[in-house]
């Protein structure tokens, strides 16, 4: 069941995040672009919101259930189907990249998402995947407020290694870290690798063989 209620009712309180820490967001825009394939590509982003990332990053395509968020998207220029990362609206082999930006939190199976995702992307095609990790200080002050969060409260957190092994478990091979965010560093700071940043990035490929089968 898509967790949208309260993005419906406090869209605009859940942007304000945006405004109020410009620089955060700057550096996880940063992180994410580190991670995207070369021009020209054809992208979707899952969970779209309001086009927070799709519209600096220049993706034209979006799924997100929240109303209110999609409506928001789509009157900056996105097209956006009202479905969940379980189930997307495409057919086979359609995208170069599929971006998900602090989406696995809210969804139902993080592992079916990723299959989705997978299953959507051309060969040799990219899941690039943008989180807080639980194992950070911002993941575990996230984790252990979240009851009292208007958003976060039905939220999942996940370390960089579940989302790796989920990722691996979907199909996608090759993982590439990036985190941001990491603490006595400048904000704008990106490294590779995980583990010292509240924000990470991983991006995976598409393996041309099912997952299992590898040794056929």
């Amino acid at each position: 069941m898509a967790k949208t209620e309260a993005f419906d009712k406090h869209s605009d309180m859940y942007d304000e995040w945006f405004d109020r820490n410009q620089d955060a967001y700057n550096a996880e825009l940063k992180a994410v672009r580190l991670a995207m394939p070369a021009s020209p590509a054809v992208g979707l982003e899952v969970g779209v919101g309001s086009g927070k990332f799709a519209v600096p990053l220049g993706i034209g395509i979006g799924v997100e259930p929240s109303e209110e968020m999609a409506r928001k998207a789509e009157i900056k220029g996105i097209r956006v189907f009202r479905n969940v990362a379980e189930d997307l609206p495409f057919g086979p082999a359609e995208f170069d990249f599929v971006l998900m930006v602090t989406t696995i939190c809210f969804v139902d199976s993080v592992l079916r998402s990723f299959q989705e995702a997978f299953r959507v992307l051309k060969p040799k095609g990219c899941i690039i995947v943008g989180f807080v990790d639980k194992e950070s200080d911002l993941g575990r002050r996230y984790s252990a407020n979240r009851v009292n969060s208007l958003f976060y409260k039905d939220a999942s957190f996940f370390s960089a290694r579940e989302v790796s092994s989920f990722m691996a478990d979907a199909g996608f091979m090759n993982p590439t870290f990036h985190q941001t965010l990491i603490p006595g560093e400048p904000t704008d700071m990106v490294q590779s690798g995980f583990g010292k940043g509240a924000f990470v990035v991983i991006r995976g490929v598409k393996n041309h063989r099912l997952p299992g089968l590898e040794n056929r």
